[in-house]
């Protein structure tokens, strides 16, 4: 009998030992599978060409600005993702999220800890004892604790930090896109209202040259003084369009120089001066619907958010179950320093422990339902970000084809309205025709170059919208 109690547990820790590896490899919780979103096979819209002669597509949108051909664009989208706040602000996200997937992964090793210290102290005399006691006391330990995964909660926490750590990274890129998208729309919008005072500082400079001529004519009995009153009038509303739009290039000048982490004036003795507005001068690459899962960082980082949510559903399942730790310690005491290390002065301890709560009032499972639900909040985000990226490549599709047929419209218009002055002055002067004539060609003249100025801007800020939409502007730009 007394031999079989000794074998007995023996036995136990043997068949644990073996269970243990066997335990060690379950992993509660469902795995993450990339979720199946059905899109269609091929685009609405097409893909608009910048210029009849325009040389082979982008096939690369890491750096689709460059299609632009404009070195100033180029310069100013490269120093603002070296340079923008925001940009570092996500990269020390990334790191943050680094470090917190290395604490998930030290849990699964085992804990040490080591402790030395050294005390002196005197004891009174007592009635046992007639003198005081003086004496040292040497103490040297080493703790170690190890809990086993068995049901794969740690392994759960690891695998979701992993998640967070892409989807940080996705954060970042998709951060990429946006800047670069925001910076070209700045620079296009900034060389259209140059090209806009222009317009105006022309039409300005013809509408108060005719003013001129009425004014002379009118003291030579040739005109009525409403002819004069409606000319000046005329130059006085072209001249207070001037100052509104200077205010506005001054302030997109402002915007360019935050994007790129400076204070806003840093970049106005670079960009005042006039710039041609810069047209693309290549195809854009579409690719298919389903490219576009794979391209851009907001769904990529979407579909991290349901793998990091799913693996923390194994995280709250593993709760329900017992966790087993193993712990031991070591210990070396003495009076004197050589006495410590002596073979009698140590003590130690080694064993399992069991900890598995049994009442909770419901905390574990209430834990596990909110993991569950917060993983269909995030495959319904995913849902809907994939449906969005989907609506913003057809929106930037119609926008550009509609806008050129709209650009081509109103250059015909310019053309015409130049005439028509050109008419209206001579008859006038022929006196053959009234002077509102004249000055309704000259407002219409105004009204259509202008037109075409921002249509002529906006055929370049859709084609960046549509670069946008595809999830352009971040592979190669780690």
């Amino acid at each position: 009998m007394i031999s079989r109690s000794h074998r007995t547990p023996g036995r136990y820790s043997l068949t644990l030992c073996l269970c243990l590896p066997f335990l060690a490899s379950c992993m509660m919780g469902p795995d993450f599978q990339r979720p199946e979103t059905k899109v269609s096979a091929q685009w609405l819209g097409q893909a608009p060409v910048a210029v009849e002669t325009a040389p082979a597509a982008v096939q690369d949108l890491a750096q689709w600005w460059t299609a632009f051909n404009d070195p100033r664009l180029t310069s100013l989208v490269e120093r603002a993702m070296q340079a923008n706040l925001d940009l570092r602000l996500a990269e020390s996200r990334i790191r943050q999220a680094r470090a917190s997937l290395g604490i998930a992964g030290a849990d699964l090793g085992p804990a040490v800890d080591t402790a030395a210290s050294f005390s002196r102290s005197r004891n009174p005399a007592s009635s046992s004892r007639s003198e005081a006691v003086t004496g040292n006391l040497y103490q040297l330990g080493f703790d170690a604790g190890w809990e086993i995964d068995l049901f794969g909660g740690l392994r759960r926490g690891v695998e979701a930090a992993g998640a967070d750590l892409d989807a940080a990274r996705e954060s970042r890129r998709d951060l990429l896109v946006s800047l670069s998208a925001e910076v070209a729309g700045n620079y296009l919008n900034l060389r259209s209202l140059q090209q806009r005072l222009a317009i105006a500082r022309q039409n300005l400079k013809a509408q108060e040259h005719t003013a001129s001529l009425t004014s002379q004519r009118f003291s030579a009995g040739f005109a009525s003084k409403l002819d004069v009153v409606r000319a000046e009038a005329l130059a006085a509303t072209t001249a207070g369009q001037i100052p509104l739009l200077e205010a506005q290039a001054r302030q997109t000048i402002y915007s360019l120089s935050l994007l790129l982490g400076s204070e806003p004036s840093a970049l106005l003795a670079e960009l005042t001066p006039e710039g041609p507005l810069p047209v693309a001068l290549a195809a854009v690459p579409l690719g298919l619907p389903s490219d576009l899962l794979l391209r851009r960082p907001d769904i990529r980082k979407a579909e991290a958010g349901i793998h990091a949510a799913t693996a923390r559903i194994g995280v709250a399942r593993a709760d329900l179950f017992p966790s087993f730790t193993i712990s031991g310690a070591l210990g070396l005491q003495g009076t004197t320093f050589s006495s410590t290390f002596n073979r009698a002065s140590t003590a130690w301890s080694f064993g399992p422990a069991l900890n598995w709560p049994l009442f909770d009032l419901g905390r574990v499972r209430a834990n596990l339902e909110l993991k569950e639900a917060v993983q269909e909040e995030e495959l319904l985000s995913y849902e809907q970000t994939v449906l969005t990226a989907l609506g913003e490549v057809e929106h930037a599709l119609i926008a550009s084809s509609r806008e050129e047929e709209h650009r081509q419209a109103m250059a015909r218009a310019v053309a015409a309205n130049r005439t028509a002055v050109e008419l209206a002055t001579a008859l006038y002067t022929a006196g053959q025709n009234d002077f509102l004539t004249v000055l309704d060609a000259q407002r219409s003249l105004y009204a259509a170059e202008d037109a075409l100025a921002q249509s002529s801007r906006n055929v370049s800020t859709n084609l960046v919208a549509l670069f946008k939409a595809l999830g352009g502007g971040w592979r190669g730009q780690e």
